[in-house]
């Protein structure tokens, strides 16, 4: 099992910068790629950011060029810088990941709890 925990959350204003970070625990699984969802009230859950192997990133339109994705393996964390913050950035921010057992070779995915971000004036 791998239990991912999400910090960083709360209140800014537009124009403003956050940092997301995700701390990931457990042991007997291999994470090939993390990710950053976002579920804003009323609306599908979207894909933010992931970043796999040897960093290769991909971001979604709508944070191109504000968003950044970092992963540290030593410390097992992933983390989201998010500069010149919108209105429309205001969601709940959930960590993921993808990895294979070290059991059964098989991949799981594992989700953290999210966290709120509310960009607002």
């Amino acid at each position: 099992q791998v239990q991912l925990v999400e910090s960083g959350g709360g209140l800014v204003q537009p124009g403003g910068s956050l940092r997301l970070s995700c701390a990931a625990s457990g042991s007997g699984f291999t994470i090939y790629a993390m990710s950053w969802y976002r579920q804003a009230p009323g609306k599908q859950r979207e894909l933010v950011a992931t970043i796999i192997g040897g960093g290769t990133t991909n971001y979604a339109d709508s944070v191109k060029g504000r968003f950044t994705i970092s992963r540290d393996n030593a410390k097992n964390t992933v983390s989201l810088q998010m500069n010149s913050l919108k209105p429309e950035d205001t969601a709940v921010y959930y960590c993921s990941v993808l990895s294979v057992s070290g059991y059964n070779g098989d991949e799981y995915a594992f989700w953290g709890q999210g966290t709120q971000v509310t960009v607002s004036s």
